[in-house]
């Protein structure tokens, strides 16, 4: 039985990636399951977050703003008082000379609001697009510095809809609250006072609606920050589904799946919409009631206001220039009605963004950490044992020893632990028990620059980036010459099909090098390490996924790679690893077996009967990764 499992081997799991059957589960597809949940926070976390990390780096421009937002509000609550004179000096009075200097005055005042709304505008607009770029670019470095783990725990589309919608939503959460908090409210305190100053009775009756309103909208900014949750978590959820559908249009067709891909993606922005009409609902739901609520204070108004006039107790200036300031409100309560609404979708989108800035990478260098020396390269994983975050063990006190130039294999069923093994080398994980060692170093002692520099990887599907082959040989080594990456993609065999492209090593070889056959991509990811000449070298799968005629050439290519280095290699084909210098036999997270090639045969074990089983089936061998 074990022989079998063996025979069918596709390869190892590693942490946090899904089995085909998990990614092909239907709840799993597109779900915000997939996802972190939204860590709660306070208004007040999110608010002194904002200030501290993206207003106060910015302090001369918020300042500017605010500044101009007060000076814009304050001139805008002049309008009334000149309005009042005019009807008094001119209306009434009938003093001609009043009216030249009134309406210059009211076009000098509207010039400078014009002004200094632009100046605001411009301001606020720099410290939003600011606060985007900052908060994109501490995601993608959080991204790129994390731990492998937590970026494979989540789905690429979460990370691109944060990018892409999150932030947005933050940005223009931020950028309307300073304008309400500041152009807005200065203009309706103005205001108010102004009305005060005109009837204290009549700005009694018109702004008692005020605290009425404040009730109704605070219970709508908790509903709009639930919908708006909710909502993000579907485009987020929408972005997985469209990022996995894209990688896999492939598989969708060729298994008539078209129509089912469409109903989930229906089904997901039927979601979307109806969360995000719930939170349109509940925002546009602010304007009507601040208008219905503000009715009954004009109607206050106007009945007193016209006994007032009727009995001459006031005059038909103060009644003008008070309505004008009771009309000129409407604007500024009405975008601060909505301060509770705008703010709570920050405060949604806030619980998303925060929490991806705040995971803490736990492989860091220590605080003693030291440059690794590697003299040999000799690898020594010594009683390792590693488990997964919910416990669940992969490895359980492994011994295993790659002596410095010579080549270790690991062979086993799927998910026996064999690419843990290759993973805790360059620390892409680290060790629950035990230590894994270079030249007697262990690793946790080492920064992870000096570490990472001294190995190179290939593996099974090895990845290109969408640009051009030069740069994706010099990947790992940016100052190398033309020569030096040409002498490697020749040592790697792929010069030649290269010079046969249209464009030579200048070709865009297109999204993960879909453009260039399996074959091609592995020779220039082989071409890429030959490059790097790093002294220890890992291999994982490195030729499992090619047909036979790339399988020679890539192995060819390998075999030149390999020479004095230190090489641990994961096979699937045991007709590439006969001639390795040690075969360790991994299975349930354990070494079963070990021993060269011709030794695991005659202990008639595992390793032999594995060994039946693919030769029976007449597999042709390919060459060996190292020579006797």
């Amino acid at each position: 039985m074990k022989a079998l499992q063996l025979s069918v081997h596709t390869g190892d799991p590693t942490i946090g990636e899904a089995t085909e059957e998990a990614r092909a589960a239907p709840a799993s597809r597109g779900a915000s399951a997939q996802s972190p949940a939204p860590v709660p926070l306070t208004t007040m976390d999110v608010v002194s977050r904002i200030v501290k990390n993206y207003l106060l780096p910015n302090a001369m421009v918020v300042t500017f703003a605010v500044v101009v937002n007060l000076a814009v509000g304050g001139l805008g609550s002049a309008v009334p008082v000149l309005v009042k004179e005019l009807m008094e000096q001119v209306f009434d009075a009938k003093n001609a000379e009043f009216l030249p200097l009134i309406s210059m005055a009211i076009i000098g005042l509207q010039g400078m609001v014009a002004l200094g709304t632009y100046g605001s505008n411009v301001a606020m607009s720099f410290l939003g697009q600011w606060m985007v770029a900052d908060v994109q670019r501490s995601l993608f470095g959080k991204i790129v510095e994390s731990d492998l783990a937590w970026v494979q725990k989540t789905h690429s589309g979460r990370f691109i809809s944060t990018f892409m919608t999150d932030v947005i939503r933050l940005r223009d959460a931020t950028s309307q609250s300073i304008i309400n908090l500041t152009r807005h409210l200065a203009k309706l305190i103005g205001l108010i006072a102004v009305m005060f100053y005109l009837d204290w009775i009549m700005a009694t009756i018109a702004t008692v609606i005020i605290p009425v309103a404040a009730l109704f909208l605070r219970n709508l900014g908790k509903r709009t920050r639930k919908a708006t949750g909710l909502s993000l978590e579907e485009t987020g959820s929408l972005s997985t589904l469209i990022s996995e559908t894209l990688h896999g249009v492939r598989v969708v067709k060729a298994y008539g799946q078209e129509r089912n891909e469409i109903d989930r993606a229906s089904v997901t922005i039927e979601r979307v919409l109806g969360h995000m009409m719930e939170s349109i609902r509940a925002k546009a739901m602010a304007s009507p009631i601040t208008e219905a609520l503000t009715g009954f204070g004009i109607a206050g108004v106007l009945y007193y206001s016209g006994s007032q006039v009727i009995s001459g107790a006031m005059t038909s200036g103060e009644f003008t220039g008070f309505f004008t300031a009771l009309m000129l409100a409407y604007q500024p309560l009405k975008a601060l009605a909505n301060q509770q609404v705008v703010l709570q979708e920050g405060v949604a989108a806030a619980e998303r963004v925060f929490p991806q800035l705040d995971v803490e990478a736990k492989i860091v260098d220590g605080t003693d950490s030291k440059e690794l020396k590697v003299s040999d390269g000799a690898i020594s994983l010594d009683r390792v044992s590693f488990h997964y975050d919910d416990g669940t063990k992969a490895l359980d006190n492994v011994t295993i020893d790659v002596p410095a130039g010579q080549t270790v294999a690991l062979v086993g069923p799927s998910g026996a632990g064999k690419s843990t093994i290759l993973n805790l080398v360059p620390r892409f994980y680290d060790v629950s028990e035990g230590t894994v060692s270079i030249d007697g170093q262990d690793l946790k002692s080492v920064t992870l620059a000096s570490l990472r520099n001294a190995s190179a990887l290939v593996t099974q599907e090895p990845f290109l980036f969408d640009d051009t082959i030069r740069a994706n040989i010099a990947y790992g080594s940016p100052d190398a010459s033309q020569e030096e990456i040409e002498a490697a993609a020749q040592n790697a065999a792929a010069h030649d099909f290269i010079l046969q492209l249209t464009h030579g090593y200048d070709t865009h070889v297109g999204e993960a090098g879909l453009k260039l056959s399996g074959g091609q991509r592995q020779r220039i990811a082989i071409a890429r390490a030959m490059l790097k000449n790093a002294p220890i070298l890992l291999l994982d799968e490195a030729t499992s996924a090619l047909d036979t005629a790339s399988e020679l050439q890539v192995q060819k290519a390998l075999q030149t790679l390999m020479q004095g280095r230190t090489t641990l290699v994961i096979a699937h084909r045991l007709s590439t690893i006969m001639h390795a210098d040690n075969i360790y036999v991994i299975d349930h997270g354990r070494v079963i077996e070990q021993g060269r090639h011709a030794d695991l045969i005659a202990e008639g074990g595992v390793y032999a009967e594995l060994s039946r089983s693919q030769f029976d089936r007449k597999e042709e061998p390919t060459p060996a990764l190292a020579g006797e």
